[in-house]
């Protein structure tokens, strides 16, 4: 049997008409916007790999080199039989150095938006972790989802929330996420926890060139949600008339990314028409850049409490540990 085979599937994939029904509600407001989540598809999660490799993107080797340092201290603190909730599952690499170093964990529950994405990094984390249980969820993870049933009992359940994922999120949306994650984990074993990635505040010159690569690999990305859409709505955008444009907010704490039309032009989603302006722009991403005490302070709020904080050398990035209170 594969281990694709012996994976237990928990599917609750957007269908196409709630993507339908968000992209049409963000198209409709004044300033056009499209969720992000939706970059996501088998191509999305493919480019959004390649994105992590570059030379520009400092946060995933930054944060792959948290975790290679300071694993046994971030297990240690994790504790012993916990079952760990991922949310995003993404390649997987910074999962296997919590996997190699947590004391009898007794499952894992990868949560993603893109089925085939997901059941890939499932089944590879099967074959290298055999007695670890490994039950993906395929689902929008910003909605409440309850823990599978497990074989084995847990000491306590602790969310992982790495990549700063967190800040592609508005305040109000992440709160939102973690009043969920301190109820999904805080209920059985012996109290939850969140670990989560989060980018630091730097450099505007470093920020704008991690989201504006040279190779034009997050172009490819941003310009993938009119392609997922065009496939799977029926749109008819042409994405050649869109350009890529990332730029940071400083008093927002930010990088926005857009979609700007290269031309007057007129776009059908289904039934809907939409009437685009040289240089008018879809707003599809934000990502927040955070103080480590603003972002625990944040967090306090919906039922965490820090315990433990490990940075990169220069101070660029953040992996924290909070418990739930």
């Amino acid at each position: 049997m594969s281990e694709k085979s012996r994976i237990r599937l928990i599917d609750h994939e957007p269908t196409s008409a709630n993507f339908l029904e968000e992209a049409l509600a963000g198209l409709e407001e004044p300033q056009k916007t499209l969720p992000c989540k939706y970059f996501y598809d088998e191509r999305g999660s493919a480019l959004f790999d390649r994105i992590c490799g570059l030379e520009e993107y400092y946060l995933t080797r930054t944060e792959i080199a948290i975790m290679r340092e300071f694993a046994p201290e971030i297990a240690a603190a994790i504790g012993p039989g916990c079952a760990l909730v991922e949310y995003g599952i993404g390649s997987a690499i910074k999962t296997r150095y919590l996997l190699e170093h947590l004391e009898s964990p007794v499952a894992l529950v990868p949560v993603d938006i893109s089925r085939e994405h997901l059941l890939r990094s499932a089944a590879g984390l099967a074959e290298e972790f055999p007695d670890i249980e490994i039950i993906p969820v395929c689902a929008n993870f910003t909605e409440p989802f309850g823990l599978p049933p497990m074989e084995k009992p847990r000491a306590r359940a602790v969310a992982y929330f790495p990549g700063s994922t967190i800040g592609n999120m508005e305040p109000a949306e992440a709160g939102a996420l973690l009043g969920n994650m301190a109820a999904t984990c805080g209920t059985g074993g012996t109290g939850g926890g969140l670990l989560v990635g989060i980018d630091l505040i730097k450099e505007t010159s470093v920020l704008e060139a991690a989201y504006n690569d040279s190779e034009g690999v997050t172009a490819e990305f941003n310009k993938n949600i009119l392609v997922h859409m065009n496939r799977e709505l029926g749109a008819d955008f042409d994405v050649a008339s869109f350009e890529h444009r990332a730029v940071y907010n400083p008093d927002l704490r930010r990088i926005e990314s857009y979609l700007v039309s290269r031309a007057s032009q007129r776009v059908r989603v289904e039934d809907a028409e939409f009437v685009f302006e040289v240089g008018e722009a879809i707003h599809t991403e934000n990502s927040h850049k955070y103080d480590i005490g603003d972002f625990a302070d944040f967090a306090s709020g919906f039922g965490f409490k820090q315990e433990k904080v490990w940075t990169d050398d220069r101070g660029m990035f953040a992996v924290m540990f909070l418990s739930i209170k």
